[in-house]
């Protein structure tokens, strides 16, 4: 680990799942489920740590523009696969472009409005079709293997954010942990404030006006989880009749991952 407390410093939102406790008193097995912010960032001088992870799936959640342009650098030895949480014309892939149109900009994140595109970025991981086949896809690699296995976004806090958070609910994980670890996000997004300052500058719109994009918030998790209590009844018949996952899988999660 690196000096700043990071298992990378090059991807400061790369981290373990493992060690958290399940509310039936398992623990999520360590150096198997990793998260993390954009990995086309890894310096040359980390990579002998990346590499010695023993990753052996990448799972990209970009959306194709994203991974065109800023592709990653896959570990050694690992798959890699492009699992997208957003459509191409959802808001929430779309919002650096309109970031670039300063017209644009000010009518969709202005006076507040950002917030508010956040909470609809989050509904829209829950009920999207694309989020719907990303979130099976990522959970049936989780289970099937092989491990270890790496997910990520860009700043590694909303659509991975998501996906940690359904990971471990369904690993039995409680959800005020689950807060805890989706919170941890905010010291981690060095990467992100870079890239969003300059988006920022080019919008027309002031750090203040951008802020609530840059970082998460428990409200922000909570709605993806009232959401699919809304339109499914429960988290559980999401992840069967949302999310389509069988029983089947979501025991082979559990049994290879926890301890």
């Amino acid at each position: 680990m690196t000096n700043n407390g990071f298992l990378l410093s090059s991807a400061p939102n790369f981290r373990d799942l493992g060690g958290l406790r399940t509310s039936s008193g398992h623990t999520v097995r360590t150096g198997l489920l990793y998260r993390s912010d954009a990995l086309h960032t890894i310096d040359k001088e980390e990579l002998p740590v990346y590499n010695g992870l023993g990753i052996r799936q990448l799972v990209d959640l970009r959306t194709e523009h994203e991974r065109e342009t800023l592709p990653d650098v896959t570990p050694e030895g690992a798959d890699y696969a492009a699992v997208s949480v957003q459509g191409p014309q959802a808001d929430g892939a779309n919002f650096s472009a309109a970031l670039a149109d300063p017209e644009k900009a000010r009518a969709m994140f202005a006076d507040g409005l950002a917030e508010r595109f956040m909470f609809g970025v989050y509904r829209e991981l829950v009920a999207d079709a694309t989020a719907l086949e990303g979130y099976r896809d990522l959970v049936e690699r989780a289970a099937k293997g092989p491990t270890a296995l790496v997910f990520h976004c860009s700043a590694g806090k909303d659509r991975t954010g998501w996906g940690a958070a359904l990971l471990l609910t369904l690993l039995g994980v409680d959800r005020a942990t689950v807060v805890s670890d989706y919170l941890a996000s905010n010291e981690r997004q060095e990467n992100t404030d870079k890239w969003m300052r300059l988006l920022a500058a080019n919008s027309g719109l002031s750090w203040e006006e951008v802020a609530p994009m840059t970082r998460v918030r428990a409200e922000y998790l909570e709605t993806a989880f009232a959401h699919a209590d809304e339109i499914y009844g429960s988290f559980d018949t999401y992840v069967t009749e949302g999310l389509g996952l069988s029983t089947d899988t979501v025991d082979r999660l559990r049994h290879r991952m926890l301890t």
